[in-house]
């Protein structure tokens, strides 16, 4: 409620700055009323023009709003972007559409996200820094003077870091967490699959998707059809190219980067692009491909040949002695050492294993720890086994799960495909489900949200 007989009264509104917050003289206070009247009943039209001349609204997104300066900012990377990559763009009235899309689908994340109460820690926002820093070969000073340098401003790129963990985790949250891949889902998809797996096994891929409604009329999908067929048309005649045609017409997520896709593995992609591009060359553009999210155009950039899969495969076996408010370090240090000593005097490492390991999955078999990949341990472990000969017993090591000594048994070269095409299998089955909800989660969060796009009036 606005009580009209008190002072001050401020009128705030959205800025490039926090906010702008005018204290309101006595004599205008009338005024005022009828003014903020305005704002309830007609949506702000009295004073249109004053809020223009501060920031202008582009759009209503629920109890949000998008203003002039945001798009504007968005708009000027992204054309930055497209230049340094010489791709030729739309106008930038299409571009504007684009990009507004794009900043509404993330408005209404961030908002969705706050109301589930998933909140990105500075601590975990610090992490992440110095990791990308590091992954530059920069300490996160130099990162800073990096961005600043570019122009980018350390501060601004922190916040967009925290807005897409913020994204990530709704998606964990709301889509990744809730999939699951059967052992039937997995034969099945092994069994179509696994051919294509060890010939074309890596696709550099663009992408266009004129998107359907859930609940297509027949209208509806004969017009997109319609769409993509007179768009592939002019790319195939050289009128637009692939990346530009992205820009101004797709609805992927992607449209933005020319459609670009990146390189994927085959078993991440869905089997409808493998079965359109199985054929096809590079540089070739599929027959437009149809799924529950609309037509689909792919043009072919590049490709990988598959390769065997051969890893070097360990067999060990341990005993681990975990510490405790009884057992200090010193003491797990000591008594391994005394195990170590009598197995080499000729007592059996099973039956000790047995007796004294404190992982009761292994001690019941006499510490093996059967054939594993690299990876399968800790890094600790897996540094310790490195150095071992065949057969031979380590000195007693920490781990982060207590004290261990390992025995080298064997090691073997072992073609891994199978087990890798399995693994790859189930993540793609995985990631294709994701895709798939991810795309409905973000439909039915853009069609229940209140938007009223203003760019007409900007």
């Amino acid at each position: 409620m606005f009580e009209c007989g008190k002072i001050p009264l401020l009128f705030v509104c959205k800025s490039t700055v926090p906010r702008i917050i005018m204290p309101i003289n006595s004599a205008l206070r009338p005024l005022l009323c009828i003014l903020l009247l305005a704002i309830v009943f007609f949506g702000c039209p009295v004073i249109a023009d004053t809020i223009e001349d501060v920031d202008n609204i582009v759009a209503v997104v629920n109890d949000d709003v998008i203003v002039r300066s945001e798009l504007n900012n968005e708009l000027n990377q992204l054309v930055t972007q497209l230049r340094h990559k010489g791709t030729r763009m739309p106008s930038r009235s299409v571009l504007e559409r684009q990009v507004l899309e794009r900043l509404i689908i993330k408005t209404l994340q961030l908002a969705a996200a706050k109301k589930r109460g998933i909140v990105v820690s500075d601590d975990m926002l610090a992490r992440t820094l110095n990791n990308i820093a590091a992954e530059n070969d920069m300490s996160l000073d130099e990162f800073h003077e990096a961005l600043d340098a570019d122009g980018i401003g350390f501060r601004k790129f922190r916040e967009v870091i925290r807005e897409q963990i913020t994204v990530s985790r709704l998606r964990e949250q709301r889509v990744v967490r809730r999939i699951e891949v059967s052992k039937q889902e997995l034969e099945s998809y092994l069994k179509k699959e696994s051919a294509r797996l060890t010939q074309r096994s890596d696709y550099h891929l663009y992408h266009i998707l004129i998107a359907t409604p859930e609940g297509v009329s027949p209208e509806q999908l004969a017009d997109a059809k319609s769409k993509v067929e007179q768009l592939l048309g002019k790319i195939q005649r050289g009128e637009v190219g692939f990346k530009e045609a992205a820009i101004a017409e797709s609805d992927g997520r992607q449209a933005l980067e020319g459609g670009d896709l990146g390189w994927r593995n085959a078993a991440q992609l869905p089997s409808l692009f493998i079965d359109a591009i199985a054929d096809i060359e590079r540089g070739d553009i599929s027959e437009p491909i149809r799924n529950s999210s609309g037509f689909h155009l792919v043009l072919l950039q590049d490709y990988k040949g598959g390769e065997r899969q051969i890893v070097t495969q360990i067999h060990a076996r341990h005993i681990l002695i975990r510490t405790n408010e009884i057992t200090s370090d010193a003491d797990a240090h000591n008594r391994l050492a005394q195990l170590k000593q009598r197995i080499e005097s000729g007592d059996n490492f099973a039956s000790l294993a047995r007796s004294h390991s404190d992982d009761k999955g292994s001690a019941i078999k006499g510490g093996d720890l059967g054939w594993t990949n690299p990876g399968d341990f800790v890094p600790k472990f897996e540094e310790m086994l490195k150095t071992l000969e065949i057969n031979q017993i380590s000195e007693p090591f920490k781990s982060q799960f207590g004290w261990h000594i390992v025995q080298l048994l064997e090691r073997r070269e072992h073609d891994n495909t199978e087990a890798v095409q399995k693994a790859l299998a189930r993540d793609a089955i995985r990631e294709r489900k994701a895709a798939e909800e991810g795309e409905l989660y973000l439909r039915r969060l853009r069609d229940e949200a209140y938007v009223d796009i203003r760019l007409s009036d900007s």
